[in-house]
């Protein structure tokens, strides 16, 4: 059981009998009255986000989720995503919908861990970060560095994220998986 003192970012909880991830959370406390909390929760099943409100105090169960840990092993335009159970080695294969916006962090033999609900997958856990490689990026022009320039480069997963000038073709990139941005430039 959780408390609403318990929430925080990417806590899953059960609210409506269906698994939630909290996505952004408010304690507020009025001049008059109880205090609340007011957040943002996204239904790991349908992808649904709600703004629900708590009292101070209240309770929400942990959903009955199963994480297994899987490395991404390739896209295949009939079975989707395959991904492979390290512990048992069989295949998990998860659609383009189940996958959404994280198929561009994905890297052949990534290691992730797999959620599954009730039997059934039902999503992603990323790390962090990932580094991905700079596949296309104009050369910065000389001059354009007054304050911070950016420019578009597109990763080796399609990815197009704004970076600074200096990063060119090639290089590989601190990629925040939460956001999708730049964070710095590593070596391989």
């Amino acid at each position: 059981m959780y408390s609403t003192s318990d929430f925080r970012k990417g806590l899953k909880v059960t609210f409506k009998d269906e698994p939630y991830i909290i996505v952004d959370f408010l304690h507020v406390k009025p001049g008059k009255g109880g205090a609340f909390v007011r957040t943002k929760i996204k239904n790991l099943l349908t992808g649904r986000v709600l703004d629900e409100t708590f009292r101070s105090g209240e309770k929400l169960e942990a959903p009955d989720l199963e994480e297994k840990s899987v490395e991404y092993l390739y896209f295949d335009a009939k079975d989707g995503y395959v991904f492979m159970d390290k512990d048992t080695y069989e295949q998990v294969h998860l659609t383009d919908g189940q996958v959404g916006d994280s198929r561009n962090f994905l890297t052949e033999n990534m290691d992730l861990t797999l959620n599954f609900y009730r039997g059934l997958p039902i999503g992603l856990d990323f790390p962090t970060t990932v580094n991905l490689l700079v596949t296309k990026s104009d050369p910065g022009v000389k001059g354009d560095t007054a304050t911070g320039a950016t420019k578009p480069a597109t990763l080796s997963t399609g990815l197009v994220v704004q970076v600074p000038l200096f990063v060119n073709e090639g290089d590989f990139l601190k990629i925040d998986t939460r956001s999708g941005t730049y964070i710095e430039r590593v070596k391989k």
